[in-house]
């Protein structure tokens, strides 16, 4: 049997913009079909709410803080490997179509097809501008166009990436192979044709109370972030919009590209696994904010995820991560997964959804952009989530702590709440576990010395440990430098 797996992602598309997942005025045909043939995972989780940094760790299975991408316009380290590298290693042909954004060049991407893909395919938005002379590149980026009378599906970057992922799967169909179709949409500017551009036209989200949050409990940055919303009335900030029903309209025009794809891939590869997920979601309005930062609100770190290849019209209710998805593909294809993965496969629940792969997920932010001046500058920001509560450290400003099943709007923050205490430090600690785990390069006592946080003891060794990067097979061991000698512990108290 063939080893084939699609995995298919959307830019900035939030979890209840899918039919799938509760929200019966959105139109997702397609994806919710997906989500019957598999498995709908309810409480998945990007590892940092921003594209480049959420892409960093789906294709390289590690954290961006360890990848070295941590804000956009900034490339991966040249030591990071990507899924398509590993797979190449082990000679399974790797396509990658769309939106790619991890060589540290503006939004488009360089154009320039990275190791481990096939050139043949290799089809991120420059390649898509160099199809178009002047006068159509500014259409491309203009949201006016989706109206135009002679506006085409032929004129979208998302319908000419399905067209290159029919063409893949229709030359692949007898072999092993893993391809990535990545659509920028419904990502700004949204183009869209008819009838798409206008079907959401009236439509708002219903009357939630995140949109009448006062942000009086919350950082500081969420205030400044809301700006001229943080005393607007509710129902001006939730109501319909040209803007809105034109993204959302985008929305439901790739779940129809999307199923051009899945039909040639039932007729070509039908028992490929597919996956299906977003980078991140997008505020739109909740909690008085737009757009995405220093969060872990769900409405942009709580993605959607389907993976169909395994138990079917199920739910999986407990936390998950993009972190997992590169090792469940190298996993899937029956590679050994590299020391450095910093997740774990998740094939044993995708079998069979009783099998508990986490108690608890992490997602971090440190910059939206190293372009911009603006979107709150530097916001480090790092979060423990569980199935009932989320921690989130703003080491620059005021914590948040939620108890998602008593407020599941994350409305109230109790983070001074001495009632919380008690699952509140022990998922501190777990945080604090984690960043030395992954060798995060912003850990320290300052993530320790928190105001509400009495009995952790600021220290200017923190945990006095050594952690060295452990070695993959066929590299040389780390010297320690006590002794010149190859290390023994890559993990060892510091000689002081």
């Amino acid at each position: 049997m063939k080893k084939q797996v699609l995995l298919i992602m959307t830019d900035t598309t939030r979890k209840d913009m899918l039919g799938c997942y509760g929200n019966q005025n959105m139109k997702t045909p397609n994806l919710d079909r997906l989500a019957q043939e598999g498995i709908r995972y309810e409480r998945a989780y990007t590892c940092q709410p921003v594209c480049g940094p959420a892409r960093s760790a789906i294709f390289t299975g590690t954290f961006p803080h360890t990848n070295g991408m941590v804000t956009n316009s900034v490339a991966l380290r040249a030591d990071v490997k990507t899924i398509g590298q590993q797979l190449c290693a082990g000679h399974i042909p790797c396509g990658y179509i769309g939106k790619w954004h991890l060589d540290g060049w503006d939004y488009f991407g360089k154009g320039e097809c990275p190791d481990g893909w096939d050139p043949e395919y290799w089809y991120d938005m420059k390649c898509y501008l160099e199809e178009l002379d002047e006068s159509q590149r500014v259409k491309s980026r203009n949201p006016q166009t989706s109206y135009e009378p002679d506006m085409e599906e032929g004129f979208t970057y998302a319908h000419r990436c399905s067209d290159r992922a029919i063409r893949f799967l229709e030359q692949h169909r007898n072999q092993d192979f893993f391809l990535t179709v990545s659509y920028d949409e419904p990502h700004g500017p949204s183009l869209c044709p008819a009838p798409f551009c206008t079907m959401y036209d009236g439509f708002c989200f219903p009357d939630y109370p995140e949109f009448a949050d006062g942000l009086s409990e919350k950082p500081m940055m969420q205030r400044l972030w809301a700006g001229k919303n943080l005393y607007a009335p509710a129902e001006e900030i939730n109501r319909p919009s040209k803007a809105l029903s034109l993204f959302l309209g985008c929305n439901s025009f790739v779940d129809y590209e999307i199923g051009r794809v899945l039909d040639k891939l039932k007729e070509a590869a039908p028992d490929a696994m597919v996956i299906y997920t977003s980078d991140h979601g997008d505020m739109l309005g909740a909690h008085r904010l737009f757009s995405k930062n220093a969060t872990a609100y769900k409405e942009v770190a709580n993605i959607p995820l389907i993976i169909k290849g395994g138990e079917r019209g199920k739910v999986v209710t407990e936390p998950a991560s993009h972190i997992d998805l590169a090792p469940t593909i190298l996993d899937y294809f029956g590679l050994s997964i590299p020391n450095y993965m910093e997740g774990v496969s998740m094939l044993p629940q995708i079998y069979d959804v009783s099998r508990k792969i986490h108690d608890m997920v992490f997602t971090e932010f440190t910059r939206y952009e190293v372009d911009h001046d603006g979107f709150g500058g530097l916001q480090l920001m790092r979060a423990v989530i569980t199935d009932r509560y989320k921690l989130v450290i703003h080491l620059l400003d005021t914590d948040e702590f939620y108890d998602l099943e008593e407020d599941p709007y994350e409305i109230h923050n109790r983070i001074e709440e001495d009632s919380c205490r008690d699952i509140r430090d022990q998922l501190h600690d777990r945080l604090l576990e984690h960043m030395n785990e992954t060798r995060d390069l912003y850990r320290g006592y300052q993530w320790a010395a928190r105001s509400w946080r009495s009995d952790r003891i600021p220290d200017w060794e923190n945990e006095g440990c050594t952690r060295q990067r452990r070695e993959e097979s066929g590299e040389p061991r780390q010297l320690d430098y006590d002794t010149g000698l190859p290390m023994v512990s890559e993990i060892r108290k510091k000689r002081l």
